[in-house]
């Protein structure tokens, strides 16, 4: 496995290395050791969710704060999708930067996010099924987000405005402006 670590400390692209042949690939998906070898710590994933979406669908910018935060470990199984992951830990040098990769299920790319991080997902593929692996459970209470189309976050989501679909959630979630103000209070 090829870890690469982006320009946001601790968020990571993971190449797997795939066996290919007549018959079809093999990889290995996930290593408890070799995660430990590259984060330099033990994650313990607790949770895993999947959902399917169909081309334009942006989810996010979502995370849970606290003592409920997650760190995700997130891949594509069909399709195609562009990930997103915005660094908003308060003392971060990069405070409010993202790095957004494609993910695969032809490249078998992953994305590994750390706590302190929103995250979301645009569909550039007609359908896509999004995996991901969390080491703390869901919390409602914990909740909070961006609007996904926030013009201070400037994401290019590669879907053209008109095309976008998002949950009702997201578009009249709160603007980064606010999140920071109620964050780096």
């Amino acid at each position: 496995m090829n870890a690469i670590e982006t320009k946001l400390k601790g968020c990571f692209i993971l190449e797997p290395t795939v066996f290919e042949d007549e018959r079809g690939y093999f990889f290995e998906s996930y290593n408890e050791n070799k995660m430990e070898q590259i984060l330099g710590y033990k994650p313990t994933f607790v949770q895993d969710n999947q959902s399917k979406s169909s081309y334009g669908v942006v989810r996010g910018l979502h995370m849970q704060a606290g003592e409920h935060s997650q760190a995700k470990l997130v891949r594509v199984v069909e399709g195609a999708v562009i990930d997103v992951a915005v660094d908003v830990r308060p003392e971060s040098p990069t405070y409010g930067e993202s790095v957004a990769v494609e993910l695969s299920a032809d490249n078998k790319r992953q994305l590994f996010i750390p706590r302190g991080f929103l995250h979301g997902f645009s569909v550039i593929s007609d359908t896509a099924t999004f995996f991901y692996k969390c080491d703390n459970g869901y919390n409602k209470e914990s909740e909070d987000g961006v609007n996904p189309i926030d013009v201070d976050l400037n994401i290019d989501w590669q879907i053209s405005a008109d095309k976008m679909l998002l949950s009702e959630k997201d578009k009249v979630a709160q603007a980064f402006a606010d999140f920071k103000a109620k964050n780096l209070k």
